[in-house]
């Protein structure tokens, strides 16, 4: 029998950046916060120097990532096929502990462009709706992107973020993003420090006619406080940025900013460790009354009272905890109703290598989001209807850091093992120049979650299964996109230029591409068609808010934590200035 504690004004599961957001902003407003991680807790002291330098720890064993001999998902293509267990990590990394993927991810802050914000509306508005495919389930957001720039604004200070503002009041800015949406004011720091790489795709692609800009960056220019008054060191170009933690805190983690910011106040509390394997309910099921825990240390289940349940637990634990306590109605694809597990989506991302025999790169100095984006290819910038496909990709040259075991790029016809190749890996380390293309991905009537009927976890509970298949829009985006990625390296003058590889269906789990997965708990105007409304508050029970990408409609072509952070900072405010004032529904239906 669970051991019940002492009630609280707001439980929030998981402690990422969208937990670690909500717990500052509600326990500054005088709440008592609870916050629950799964995880083990983190400090800048498990990142110093020389451990964190420890590729095979980190990198390949996945030291910060999900356990997935406790929790996994099952996968299949197609409806038809039978679910297998994920038994290894692959294709995407989501973290666990405090601080959750944000403490090893990038630190790529981009902001959602309006047009994502209303995509359907624009697509059918500028091409039809005949151009929209059968089952394609695009939305607009229920949100506009000027209702979400001041909380960007807040993200991106609370964040310290580096980069060259394109758009300042509706006035276009040399050497940023001139297709971004209005913002009010610069970034808080300078862009990073440009690589050779960065320079030479910059010069290419400005010759091309095209508009690259520095992306914008976690990992900070220059030493810096935030507005909360915590203090980020000035990166080191270590090259152990992406999957590490920061040696330097140099790059912007819910662990260093807003979670040690939420615990100098007195009201908030955090349990690491604590397993959260329900949401529990009313008899009537209209309320949530709080969460049941388990403690992975000891294996005693604990029950959690809260007035107001938070799920922070990255988009795959949200959606998952909404299907095991019964919140919501799962998605049938077969007949489209229910609304959680529906609009699950990932992004379609390929890689262009080159090889520049009278070039030296030092690809060991990087840092997470160095590198230079070209955004002529994204949203609503370019013309989609001789292409006949929607959506697009950033394209970019990054610096991520070149480390030994995984930085083996090799000209095409290398052979795969043996002494050439590793004469050539030898030969080619400092001499690779490396672009990727990062897609979007629509929904789709059959790509979906909901719980699988045969696996179960370690806590008894059915695993969450995924249904998830490339679609024809997506082939085609990739095919187009990959082909301008390799147009620009050849512009570029290698002396061997790599293979080009659009994604094709079927999709597969095995080989990392993207930890950018959304939706399965989506936000809009209608009840019938999403699991949130605009507030990211459920439907069905007016006391559970979901944070997170699993809200997104669709996913876009930039990394998601800028939106995320943006979407949580809106809600907290929709929380303090209207839900505390009349509990209940923020909209009645």
């Amino acid at each position: 029998m669970a051991t019940k504690l002492k009630e609280a004004d707001v439980v929030i599961v998981g402690m990422g950046w969208t937990g670690g957001i909500m717990a500052k902003e509600l326990s500054d407003a005088g709440l008592t916060v609870v916050g629950l991680e799964r995880g083990p807790p983190r400090s800048d002291a498990d990142f110093s120097v020389p451990m964190i330098r420890d590729e095979l720890r980190y990198a390949v064993r996945n030291e910060l990532f999900m356990d997935v001999s406790r929790d996994t998902l099952t996968f299949r293509n197609t409806p038809g096929q039978q679910a297998l267990p994920m038994r290894r990590l692959g294709s995407f990394l989501p973290g666990e502990g405090v601080g959750g993927a944000g403490v090893h991810w990038n630190g790529q802050t981009y902001r959602f462009s309006p047009h994502d914000h209303a995509l359907r509306s624009r697509v059918e508005e500028r091409y039809g709706k005949s151009f929209i495919p059968q089952d394609m389930q695009l939305a607009d957001w229920p949100m506009s992107y000027a209702e979400l720039e001041p909380h960007y604004d807040k993200f991106e200070y609370m964040a310290g973020i580096s980069g060259k503002a394109g758009n300042i009041a509706g006035k276009i800015q040399e050497g940023g993003n001139p297709f971004e949406g209005p913002r009010a004011r610069e970034y808080p720091n300078p862009p990073l420090k440009p690589s050779l790489a960065s320079e030479m795709f910059t010069e290419t692609t400005r010759k091309l006619g095209y508009h690259p800009f520095p992306r914008p960056a976690a990992n900070m220019s220059r030493p810096y406080t935030n507005p909360d008054g915590i203090q980020l060191g000035e990166c080191q170009y270590c090259g152990f940025c992406e999957n590490f933690g920061c040696e330097a805190n140099a790059k912007a983690s819910p662990h260093i900013t807003v979670i040690p910011a939420a615990l100098r106040n007195k009201n908030f509390s955090m349990k690491p460790y604590a397993w959260v394997t329900r949401v529990n309910r009313t008899a009537d099921g209209k309320r949530a009354t709080g969460v049941t825990y388990t403690s992975v240390l000891t294996g005693e289940e604990f029950e959690q009272p809260a007035s107001l349940v938070i799920l922070c637990a990255y988009g795959f634990g949200n959606v998952h905890l909404m299907l095991l306590s019964g919140i919501g109605k799962p998605y049938d694809p077969v007949s489209e109703t229910g609304t959680v597990g529906k609009g699950y989506c990932y992004q379609v991302a390929t890689v262009v290598q080159s090889f520049f025999e009278d070039r030296i790169f030092n690809p060991f100095m990087g840092t997470g989001s160095l590198g230079v984006v070209i955004d002529d290819f994204n949203g609503d910038n370019f013309d989609h209807g001789p292409v006949g496909y929607i959506g697009g990709a950033s394209i970019y040259s990054a610096s991520l850091g070149g480390r030994p075991i995984n930085q083996r790029g090799v000209p095409p016809g290398t052979p795969r093992w043996g002494s050439e190749w590793k004469k050539a890996t030898a030969r080619w380390y400092n001499r690779t120049l490396q672009m990727s293309v990062q897609g979007s991905n629509m929904a789709s009537r059959y790509n979906y979650l909901d719980l699988d009927p045969t696996y179960r976890n370690a806590f008894g509970l059915p695993l969450m299964r995924m249904t998830y298949n490339f679609t024809d829009n997506d082939e085609k985006l990739s095919a187009h996109l990959t082909t301008v990625a390799h147009d620009i390296a050849r512009a570029m003058g290698p002396t061997h230029l790599g293979a080009k590889a659009p994604r094709r269906a079927p999709y597969s789990i095995v080989p990392y591409q993207s930890t950018h997965n959304t939706g399965g708990a989506i936000a809009g105007h209608d009840p019938s068609k999403s699991a949130l409304n605009r507030y990211l508050q459920s439907w069905d029970v007016s006391n559970v808010f979901v944070m997170g990408a699993s809200a997104f409609p669709h996913n876009s072509g930039y990394n998601p934590t800028g939106a995320v952070g943006a979407l949580t900072y809106w809600a907290a405010d929709a929380i303090r200035t209207k839900y505390l004032k009349d509990p209940g529904p923020l909209l009645r239906t």
